[in-house]
């Protein structure tokens, strides 16, 4: 199977992985971190400045691929700190219109750098 790729100059990477990458209709982002991609660093701040970050960044990575947050269909959210649950929340629910993407959230000992969160998303041609 050949695949197609994305790659956003707004968003970051850290590791040998494309953005995003397609097959069958769908649209797999990679996971986001709250790297600012101008320094290329973590945004300092709590864990909603972090996630509006997450969503610069994957936003990027969908414009990248002709979609937008009404594409999304599915959203894997990871969180150091579980007591984040309500500011994330509130940042996430800004993304996007009802009804929602389905979602998963859950609980990890770390992320890369640091981050206090990471977003992966999923979306439908």
């Amino acid at each position: 199977m050949s695949r197609k790729t994305y790659n956003a100059n707004g968003a970051a990477a850290v590791g040998p992985y494309s953005h995003a990458a397609e097959a069958n209709g769908f649209v797999h982002l990679s996971g986001q971190t709250p790297l600012d991609p101008a320094t290329g660093k973590l945004l300092d701040g709590d864990v909603g400045a972090q996630t509006e970050q997450c969503f610069r960044n994957l936003f990027a990575v969908l414009s990248e691929a002709g979609l937008g947050a009404d594409d999304v269909v599915s959203c894997a959210v990871y969180l150091t700190d579980m007591n984040d649950f309500a500011a994330m929340n509130a940042v996430y629910e800004r993304q996007f219109a009802a009804p929602f993407p389905a979602r998963t959230t859950i609980g990890v000992a770390a992320l890369p750098l640091g981050a206090r969160i990471e977003i992966g998303l999923i979306a439908a041609r």
